[in-house]
């Protein structure tokens, strides 16, 4: 079945069209408790928006962007949703969830799915969202993807025959030569390509014998790479002229009139409306990595307000976005790429402001804040950001609690932030510990589903109750817990090297080339225990009744860049079975038999760690009930 909205119901309506493209019963028809069953909604979603307007002015080059007949810049935008059958059956709050990369993967954290898309292949993993009643959404934002199976994206004007200059940074991560690369954007003039290598982002770039890069394509190169002096975690830098730039800055106005169509928009073409009217009252927007700093970008821009004034989303959750924005409301801009330890540290996504409050930068000058625009027009939702550790050592989480001098900072009253301690970047709800080549540790398998279950159920009281979430749980300044990195990890833990490295925070001039650096900002990492771990946040059970030491970081292998951190990694180290062993092994930390009498010891010691998790509204009753099950049919002394 298909409809299309021909007409809007008001000037300051921005959805023009939405056409349904197909609605099909979810999940084989499965019924989620007394939800029942769901329908996913696959659809399009046309926006037309009028330049002049100040909050479509902020979308860099929109003035530039053709216009259709009545004057407007429209896009189109793949839409997915999930809904109750039975409307009245939900709990009424619309969960928009932003596409990573184009994937839909909110549901690999809540839902414990085990793959990306799960909603395609009929994986509703334990089901979280849909008995909790939750009506999803997913809104294609990102305009340099192709629109395909398994990948949204949205359609938005092209500046034809628009140049201008791009830098992109490439880590192989392996040897082969030549290295071939994919560039962001089509090259103009492939005779002005040009490359250089260094070992790390802070040393001089080189241009040795031997190194070369050619165009093999409209946005694909090749580079030959040297016959030695640089290993394979080597930082080759290409710098080319670019053409064609897109838009991209709507998409973020296409998450804000697309979601508040499916809000509030009472006609036959929403399919969320009922009887002519909304069957949902609230919106929460989540997004992970990529996408959780698309929603810092969102709420910084002024996007949380739409064309009538109204509040777009009551909650935001941003998860491991770390205190980093996007390079995506630029011309040219690389919504795909952010720099990583040890690229570049004053790359677009890391620029000012970095933190909920407003601050002023002694760099530039500059007064500003995330929540200054929404504050100014008191629509300003409540956000609960949730990081791994890895994001305190490798993106900078530490500005979301400090000023630019590196004092302790309080966060807004209408923001809660959370370390999900001991835990990776992202990791599937099947991870299990490994080893790889690149890293020098086994990789630490953690998953965040239990306690982003335990946040989202208290972001929903405090959207649609007012009681408010736990206090933030993250290291900090006036604690103690947030300090110096040399001073962070206890040396002699065998197995566990730690040098101090953690990703810098910088301001450069990038207006030239290469880009004049003007300063930097103190950067902090969590204090952690006479284990390894770190001390603040949520302790999870693997760490509150642990078996091994986990981080959020892992140095790089000899080989492939070491003394560096791997992105996105943590690592785990077991402890010893036996007071034997560790003393063997000059191990200070107690073993597996000192610190637990019998595995029925080990597991009455999760048991009491779980339920003081759920008394403490960080962890979900059924979640700490799962927990304990694992526990008992666990071997203590072998990690998962």
């Amino acid at each position: 079945m298909s409809f299309f909205v021909t007409s809007v119901a008001t000037a300051h309506a921005q959805v023009v069209r939405f056409e349904v493209l197909q609605s099909t019963p979810a999940y084989g028809g499965r019924s989620f408790g007394s939800v029942g069953p769901y329908v996913k909604v696959t659809a399009r979603a046309t926006i037309a928006l009028d330049p002049a307007d100040p909050r479509n002015a902020v979308i860099v080059d929109i003035d530039k962007a053709p216009r259709n007949a009545a004057g407007r810049v429209e896009a189109t935008a793949d839409v997915v949703v999930l809904r109750p059958a039975d409307p009245a059956r939900g709990n009424g709050t619309l969960f928009v969830d932003v596409p990573n990369r184009g994937r839909r993967i909110g549901q690999q954290l809540f839902d414990d799915a085990l793959e990306a898309n799960s909603l395609d292949k009929g994986d509703a993993g334990n089901g979280f969202l849909e008995r909790q009643g939750y009506t999803v959404a997913w809104i294609g934002w990102q305009a340099d993807l192709e629109s395909k199976p398994g990948q949204m994206g949205i359609q938005a004007p092209v500046l034809r025959g628009v140049t201008g200059p791009v830098r992109e940074e490439f880590v192989f991560d392996h040897m082969r030569n030549p290295a071939t690369a994919t560039l962001q954007w089509p090259v103009a003039d492939p005779s002005k390509l040009a490359v250089t290598v260094r070992p790390t982002w802070d040393a001089p770039r080189q241009t040795p014998v031997g190194l070369a890069v050619r165009a093999t394509g409209a946005n694909t190169i090749e580079i030959q790479r040297p016959a030695s002096g640089f290993d394979a975690g080597a930082l080759y830098e290409v710098t080319y002229t670019g053409r064609d730039p897109i838009v991209l800055g709507m998409g973020f106005a296409a998450t804000r009139d697309v979601a508040a169509f499916l809000r509030r928009d009472t006609s036959a073409s929403n399919p969320l409306a009922v009887a002519g009217r909304p069957s949902v009252h609230h919106a929460i927007g989540f997004g992970v990595s990529q996408s959780g700093r698309f929603l810092r970008d969102f709420l910084h821009l002024g996007f949380n307000e739409d064309l009538l004034g109204r509040t777009v989303f009551d909650g935001l959750m941003p998860h491991v976005a770390g205190g980093r924005r996007m390079a995506t409301n630029v011309r040219f801009g690389l919504p795909n790429r952010n720099s990583r330890h040890p690229q570049d540290p004053a790359w677009q996504v890391d620029t000012f402001p970095f933190t909920y409050a407003v601050l002023e930068d002694p760099l530039t000058g500059r007064r500003d804040g995330l929540m200054l625009r929404c504050r100014l027009n008191a629509t300003c939702p409540r956000v609960i950001h949730t990081d791994s550790e890895h994001e305190w050592w490798a993106s900078r989480a530490s500005l979301n609690v400090t000023d630019l001098a590196g004092n302790h900072l309080d966060l807004p009253p209408d923001v809660r932030a959370y370390m999900l301690t001991g835990t990776p970047h992202y990791a599937a709800p099947n991870e299990r510990v490994k080893t790889v080549q690149t890293m020098a540790l086994p990789v630490n398998p953690l998953h965040n589903g239990a306690s982003m279950r335990a946040l989202l159920t208290a972001m929903q009281e405090w959207i649609t109750t007012g009681k408010e979430p736990p206090a933030s749980r993250v290291p900090m300044r006036a604690h103690g817990t947030l300090v110096e990195a040399q001073a962070a990890v206890p040396a002699g833990i065998p197995g566990l090297p730690y040098a101090g490295i953690h990703s810098a925070a910088r301001v450069s001039d990038q207006s030239v080339f290469p880009p004049r650096e003007l300063g930097g900002y103190p950067v902090f990492v969590p204090k952690a225990d006479a284990d390894g771990m770190s001390i603040a946040g949520v302790r999870q059970l693997a760490l509150a009744v642990p078996r091994a030491t986990y981080t959020g970081w892992n140095p790089r292998a000899a080989g492939f860049g070491a003394d560096a951190l791997f992105p996105l990694q943590g690592a785990v180290v077991p402890f010893a079975a036996t007071r034997a062993q560790r003393q063997a092994a000059n191990d200070p930390r107690p073993s597996l038999e000192e610190r637990y009498a019998s595995n029925a010891a080990y597991v009455a010691a999760v048991r009491a760690a779980a339920d003081r998790l759920v008394a403490e509204r960080l962890l979900l009753p059924e979640d700490a009930q799962r927990s304990v099950e694992l526990a008992t049919q666990d071997n203590l002394a072998q990690l998962r």
